[in-house]
């Protein structure tokens, strides 16, 4: 399983939010490219970067520190936040992002996410945010009663291959991820790539997604706390993604 460390960029620093609430931040480095190149020193070749300030306004503020950890930390990275258009998704791959992010796009512009998957396969990376069971978008304040097997099977069609996935309810707290959904996911959807997303409190707990066969799962607070090592998260890393 892929080990993924994570860094939520807002205002130029390393943050942790709770359910995504901007107003319930913690900082825990000013200096973004430092806390990358400690996953540099651990060993570590790719990293889930988040620009809250670019899911807020649209515009990638936070792009040019994503460059340094690529050009200069030499990481590969994987990013979200504000992509909301086919332009956006093309920028991002131009300045040399590994793989883009996309949740509301994907629900509220399909056509335009599809023909991403097509021309870019390997580096568009669904993001599929789940409200007590429920597609949510536009920053989890709107849910979608369309079934997930309806919205997915068109988009596997058209050559998508991994999903990240994230239990809003989790999020940043620390209470455990929510392994019966991402096992059902994955005995489900077989051929994607699943990747688990919030929740993570401590090796324990990565040690059971292993044990259901997950793609990758990404680790943030629960670095940032102490409750999991570097060393214990590198031990658990398969490299490759």
């Amino acid at each position: 399983m892929n080990i993924i460390p994570a860094i939520d960029l807002l205002d130029g620093q390393v943050v942790r939010l709770q359910k995504g609430d901007y107003a319930k931040k913690t900082v825990y480095n000013h200096n973004p490219v430092r806390e990358a190149e400690k996953f540099k020193a651990a060993g570590f070749e790719h990293i889930h970067v988040v620009d809250l300030n670019g899911a807020k306004s649209g515009n990638f503020e936070n792009l040019p520190i994503i460059r340094q950890m690529i050009d200069n930390v030499e990481l590969s990275v994987q990013t979200g936040g504000g992509v909301r258009s086919r332009e956006d998704i093309d920028l991002l791959l131009n300045a040399g992002l590994s793989g883009v992010i996309c949740s509301s796009m994907a629900v509220k512009s399909p056509d335009a996410f599809r023909s991403a998957v097509e021309a870019n396969p390997d580096e568009m990376i669904l993001g599929l945010d789940l409200k007590d069971g429920k597609m949510a978008y536009g920053g989890w304040l709107e849910t979608s009663d369309r079934p997930i097997a309806e919205f997915l099977n068109p988009l596997i069609e058209a050559g998508l291959k991994t999903v990240l996935s994230t239990d809003i309810a989790r999020d940043g707290m620390l209470s455990g991820p929510n392994v019966e959904m991402y096992s059902d996911l994955q005995k489900r959807f077989p051929d994607l790539n699943w990747i688990a997303s919030g929740g993570v409190s401590n090796l324990q707990d990565l040690i059971e997604l292993q044990n259901h066969n997950l793609h990758g799962v990404v680790v943030g607070r629960a670095y940032y706390e102490g409750n999991i090592r570097l060393d214990e998260m590198r031990d658990l890393h398969k490299a490759g993604v």
